[in-house]
């Protein structure tokens, strides 16, 4: 009892939830009842093959050497000059049944399977030593956001709101257009043509139309006004791409724009 009681305690048991002395007489006596029927089914096939054994006596037949090569025992090949050794003596309708059993070869590879699992519940359930596809997962997205911030240390860590530019780089636009119409499109519409909020095409501003006034906006966001900050969700990589793609929104003039709204300011592709 103990020692079940030491096996189910080792590492992390998602198959056996144990809470209390009760439940872990239960399983025992489960277990224990599992065994008892495996033997006593043994047991029962083995007194009826004595049994049928003992009916029906058979004369014990030599049979021939079997002279295969070790590939043909392997595989579980036989000559067809040896067809007749394999007939057995059971026969239906005048049609006869060969003795040809499942090549070894097949029965190894299924009896390593059936270990294989052994040894995986063990390893990976019971015993708790190998790590499960959720605990692997979960390691895996601490390692991927480690790195994640590192990079974004290294290169996005050092763009902030003085020395932020423009960035002309079609990957880093489209970049940009795929935060827009991930995070932007709900109040700013699908063209920048403006919703709940702005418009973002014509030349009106409200808190101002250049680069580093778009970056503080999206950073620090207009709470009065109902936009949120973005500067726990985008990095500031992704907020200079995404502020790159909404100054390339000038000019597009969509249907069904908004009306214009703050000051006008002279476009900053114009001047560049």
């Amino acid at each position: 009892m103990n020692l079940l009681f030491i096996l189910l305690s080792i590492g992390p048991s998602p198959m056996w939830d144990i809470k209390s002395g009760e439940d872990l007489i239960l399983l025992s006596m489960s277990i224990f009842l599992l065994v008892g029927m495996v033997l006593v089914g043994v047991v029962a096939l083995y007194l009826l093959f004595i049994i049928r054994k003992a009916v029906n006596p058979q004369v014990a037949v030599a049979k021939p050497a079997d002279t295969r090569t070790l590939w043909q025992r392997v595989s579980g090949l036989h000559a067809l000059s040896q067809e007749q050794d394999l007939v057995m003596e059971h026969a239906y309708d005048g049609i006869h049944e060969l003795d040809n059993p499942t090549p070894p070869w097949f029965m190894g590879l299924f009896y390593s399977t059936i270990a294989f699992g052994l040894v995986y519940v063990i390893v990976f359930h019971l015993t708790g030593l190998g790590d499960l596809q959720t605990a692997e997962y979960t390691q895996e997205v601490a390692i991927a956001e480690q790195q994640r911030d590192a990079y974004i240390k290294k290169v996005a860590g050092s763009i902030n709101e003085n020395n932020v530019a423009f960035v002309k780089d079609a990957k880093a636009i489209d970049a940009g257009k795929a935060v827009f119409l991930q995070s932007c499109v709900a109040c700013h519409g699908q063209q920048g043509q403006g919703g709940v909020g702005p418009n973002l095409t014509d030349e009106f501003w409200l808190h101002g139309g250049s680069m580093k006034s778009v970056f503080h906006t999206i950073t620090e966001g207009v709470p009065e006004k109902g936009m949120m900050s973005w500067k726990k969700q985008l990095n500031p990589l992704q907020v200079q791409q995404v502020a790159s793609y909404i100054l390339t929104l000038q000019g597009t003039n969509p249907a069904g724009a908004k009306a214009p709204q703050g000051e006008k300011e002279a476009p900053v592709l114009a001047s560049k």
